[in-house]
This record gives C-alpha cells, structure tokens and sequence, in this order.
C-alpha cells in the first residue's frame, strides 16, 4: 500500500530553507558546524530524522524559534533521513556548496526562500520524498524592466558590482 500526501513547510517570512537528505547520524553536528564556520552572524535552525535505530529527531541551531520550526517541520515531513535547515541573516547560497561537501549529505531537494510543499510517498513502513513544490508557476518571460529589476536586485543585496 502506497499512499501520497502533501506537506507544506511552515517557515517564518523572512527566512531561508534547505531541504536535502542524509545518511548518518552525525549529519546533525556537522551541519551545524558548516553554518557556523561559513557566514558571520547567521541564524539557524536544523532538523535531520533518522530512519534508523532510535528513529528520533535530531536538533541544533543557533535561534530557539527557527530550531523549534525545523523539528515541527520534520516531524510532519516524517521521511527518513531528510533534513531541513532554517536560515536567517544568510542566503542559500552562502551555504550551499559547503553543506554538499558534507560526507553524509546524500541529496538537495530545494534551497529556497519561496513557500514549499514536499511531495511525500507513504508505506507501512516509513515515508519518503518523491519531490518538492518550490514556489508558483511563471508568470510569462521576463520583459525590459523586468531585467533592470534584477540587476538592481543583485547589487542591492552585494551579489554584483
């Protein structure tokens, strides 16, 4: 028996997210460790379930309310492995290739700030995700202003000269 269901992410406004999946149960130490040496002043809070052993819910962080919203995350995630990082005060890509080069990081699902909703696969036996829902549909392509948006866009928050 397999059943589908959908979970929206709950996330304050103005944070980040990284969805991904693991393997080990170290992935809790050495994602927080990643974080704290990669941007001065970030704030966070991470999540990873384990789907073996204990099958608990492991949490660190550096915010208590991003911590608490990761574990609310994961627990209705409910997928083995996955992990799922809150971040404030840093973008995803401040962050992302380090957290790839972690030994255990097996998969990204999304690195967003844009509202989520995981596609998860239920059986008697655990839960998994098939994939991710990671903002709206587009709106059509981008026009002139559209394009002096963006370039304004980047320079405003230091990604370009």
């Amino acid at each position: 028996m397999l059943e589908l269901k959908l979970v929206e992410i709950k996330k304050l406004e103005e944070t980040n997210l990284i969805l991904g999946q693991s393997h080990f149960i170290k992935t809790v130490e050495d994602l927080y460790e990643t974080l704290m040496n990669s941007v001065p002043g970030i704030k966070f809070g991470l999540a990873f379930s384990e789907s073996s052993g204990a099958c608990k819910v492991r949490a660190e962080g550096n915010d208590p309310d991003l911590k608490k919203l990761a574990i609310e995350n994961c627990l209705n995630l409910a997928a083995g492995h996955c992990f799922i990082i809150l971040i404030k005060n840093a973008f995803p890509i401040n962050i992302l290739n380090a957290i790839k080069n972690i030994p255990e990081v097996c998969t990204i699902y999304c690195a967003t700030a844009n509202p989520v909703k995981v596609i998860i696969a239920e059986t008697k036996d655990g839960c998994g995700i098939l994939g991710v829902i990671d903002g709206l549909k587009p709106n059509g392509v981008e026009s002139e202003s559209d394009i002096v948006w963006r370039k304004e866009f980047l320079r405003k928050v230091g990604y370009k000269l």
